[in-house]
C-alpha cells in the first residue's frame, strides 16, 4: 500500500473522528483495497467491496468528508480486517 494510502487509513482509525479527509482520498484507498466505485444519483456514490455493497453522499461544496460518514468508513473496515 502506497503511503498516502497508509496516511488516509491512518487518518480514519485517529480518535477523535478527523475532520480533515477529503472525499477523493478515501475514495483511492478504497480503490487500493480492491473497491468499485459506482456514480449514483446526485452526489452518492456506490462503493462495492468485501461482497458488500455502501452508498456514501460524496460531500460538497467543501471536500472535507463529515465525522459521521469517517465513522461508518472505519466501522465497515474494521468490521473487515483492514486496520492501520
Amino acid at each position: 500500500m502506497k503511503r498516502k494510502h497508509q496516511k488516509t487509513l491512518e487518518l480514519i482509525f485517529s480518535r477523535p473522528v478527523s475532520s480533515n479527509i477529503q472525499w477523493r482520498d478515501i475514495e483511492a484507498l478504497l480503490v487500493e483495497l480492491g473497491a468499485e466505485i459506482s456514480e449514483r444519483e446526485g452526489a452518492r456514490v456506490g462503493v462495492r467491496l468485501f461482497g458488500d455493497r455502501r452508498v456514501f453522499h460524496r460531500p460538497h461544496p467543501s471536500p472535507n468528508t463529515d465525522k459521521g460518514a469517517v465513522a461508518a468508513i472505519r466501522e465497515w473496515l474494521n468490521s473487515n480486517g483492514v486496520k492501520p
